[in-house]
């Protein structure tokens, strides 16, 4: 396993100024952001492709500090009910998977995204329960008529261009959003469809990250290093489908924090060693999102933690068997 940085939380740097921090650190892998909801502060697909001096530049300073991509990142909602929204979302992951080929890259990380509950909605409508039976149509029509169409163009689409692993962030809020969602769009679409598994999601809806691990095995593609804390006592009272802004810490179920201040080593360990059991030996990309902390404490606070945890080394010969 590789020590990553999801380079948004440094959007504020130039890539080269930021690389050369992230390295000091002892990072070896950068997840960059393309477009979509982490914006283009460090790689604008557009851009790059129409120029090829400035698409060797770029490629030139990431080799110069070292470091490898592990994945370019869009996330967005390229299913949302407004047309040009839409359109928007789904042209920045093509042109993210046209500029991973002309990079060399397999692999590019965004969301499923979250249709509206008719052709004439306006804003996506995620459902989290089967009653009233209303809920069953409304799913009904998003997968089958909307988000499973959609990710078998795009999945094709990708594999004309050498793009074999769309990864998906398993996210409140849009369609593949748990384990048996993203095996339902898997086995609906292709195994180039898997996950950017991120366990700070899973936290706060209730799921231990080493039973997914266990039950998603190769269809890990990409991994997040991201925790969260969960108020028992907000909790207790109002449950975990917290819609309070993330702002409010004291007020909310759960916020973000820092790998290590949600869940101790020892449940991380847990979770380095199950990636180590299903084959997972990609990046362990750090995403900061703790609004307790500074960006410079949070990251590096990261990875000195993660530093201690991860394995890195092949396993050598039992001896002892």
């Amino acid at each position: 396993m590789k020590l990553g940085v999801f380079t948004v939380l440094l959007g504020d740097q130039p890539l080269d100024t930021a690389l050369g921090y992230l390295k000091s650190l002892g990072v070896q892998m950068v997840e960059i952001g393309c477009g979509g909801y982490p914006g283009t502060a460090h790689a604008d697909p557009e851009s790059l492709l129409a120029d090829p001096h400035a698409l060797a530049a770029f490629r030139e300073t990431i080799q110069r500090h070292g470091l490898a991509i592990s994945a370019l990142s869009c996330h967005g909602n390229p299913v949302h009910p407004n047309p040009e929204i839409a359109a928007g979302f789904d042209n920045t992951i093509r042109n993210t998977i046209l500029l991973a080929e002309a990079l060399g890259i397999r692999q590019i990380n965004t969301f499923s995204g979250c249709p509206g509950d008719c052709p004439q909605s306006q804003y996506p409508n995620w459902v989290t329960c089967p009653w009233p039976d209303d809920f069953g149509t409304i799913l009904d029509y998003q997968w089958n008529e909307v988000l499973i169409p959609y990710w078998t163009r795009t999945a094709a689409f990708a594999k004309q261009h050498g793009v074999a692993q769309i990864a998906l962030e398993l996210h409140p809020g849009f369609c593949v959003y748990n384990t048996e969602s993203l095996l339902r769009l898997r086995a609906a679409v292709g195994d180039c469809i898997g996950a950017n598994l991120d366990p700070s999601h899973l936290f706060w809806q209730g799921m231990d990250p080493v039973a997914v691990i266990k039950a998603l095995g190769p269809a890990i593609f990409h991994f997040h290093a991201k925790d969260t804390k969960i108020d028992r006592y907000n909790t207790a009272v109002n449950g975990v489908l917290d819609t309070r802004h993330y702002g409010e810490e004291s007020a909310r179920s759960w916020i973000f924090r820092t790998v290590g201040y949600g869940n101790g080593a020892s449940v991380w360990r847990d979770i380095i060693s199950a990636l180590r059991l299903a084959g997972y030996d990609h990046a362990v990309s750090i995403e900061h999102e703790d609004s307790l902390m500074s960006t410079r404490e949070g990251l590096e606070k990261a990875v000195s933690f993660l530093q201690e945890l991860l394995i890195t080394e092949k396993t050598s010969e039992m001896w002892w068997a």
